[in-house]
């Protein structure tokens, strides 16, 4: 019985010095990928990098890594054009998985990649345009706020003048939104009145409906879906083949 519990006693030292070791590694793995996601990314700070699985070491020895994910806030994406714009994008966290890497850390590859990702309201709206455009004779409107609109629907608050008075309120259109080609699209599902003043629709969707190119998130993941909620537009992002460093 004495010679049982001393193996006992073995068995759970060098089990938890295997565990301690192992978190170390992972520590250490998970650091090395965060400062190369920032270099790579060129971000103010280094993301928050969690290798998930245990143990880390059999990973390591197989050569990939079951499931990674990366959380960055704040993350400045290219909005199309020229490459001078940038859309903010909050709260950006992408699972990876299949995650083969160097011995050094200094390359690493996913298989496939999925996450979830907001853009505000207040960033949307830049895209809209700031400044209020005659759309017909005697009528100038312009997009003012974007909000929440209930059921996966963005409000659009518009500031209208109708034949040199302008409106006491904003005028509130319904809208649908929809993500193409890397691009959030924002469409009026019903359009708005002015008064007597004869307005088409298409002279009107050149205020209400408008669109907000996402390109160059980390690694190559792509916009998959999205949808209007409470602070935001929130954005499905998936990829394959996906960079975390090198």
């Amino acid at each position: 019985m004495r010679a049982l519990r001393i193996l006992l006693i073995v068995v759970v030292v060098l089990g938890g010095l295997f565990v301690a070791a192992d978190r170390l590694a992972v520590n250490f793995a998970e650091g090395e990928v965060a400062d190369r996601l920032k270099a790579q990314e060129n971000l103010d700070t280094a993301p928050d990098v969690s290798i998930n699985g245990f143990p880390f070491l059999t990973q390591v020895v197989g050569g990939e890594l079951d499931d990674v994910e990366v959380t960055m806030d704040g993350y400045e994406a290219t909005a199309g054009g020229d490459g001078t714009e940038t859309v903010r994008i909050d709260d950006l966290r992408a699972h990876m998985r299949g995650v083969e890497f160097s011995g050094d850390y200094s390359s690493a590859t996913a298989a496939t990649a999925s996450g979830t990702a907001t853009v505000s309201y207040a960033e949307l709206l830049k895209a809209a345009g700031s400044e209020p455009a005659q759309i017909a004779p005697g009528v100038t409107a312009g997009i003012v706020g974007l909000s929440d609109g209930g059921n996966g629907k963005i409000d659009v608050a518009l500031e209208a003048t109708v034949l040199g008075t302008k409106l006491p309120e904003p005028v509130h259109v319904l809208s649908s939104v929809t993500v193409e080609d890397n691009k959030v699209g924002v469409s009026a599902d019903s359009l708005p009145v002015f008064g007597s003043v004869k307005v088409t629709d298409a002279q009107i969707r050149q205020i209400t409906d408008f669109q907000q190119a996402i390109d160059e998130l980390p690694g190559g993941i792509q916009l998959d879906k999205v949808e209007a909620a409470k602070d935001g537009v929130e954005i499905t992002v998936t990829g394959s083949d996906v960079r975390l460093a090198g």
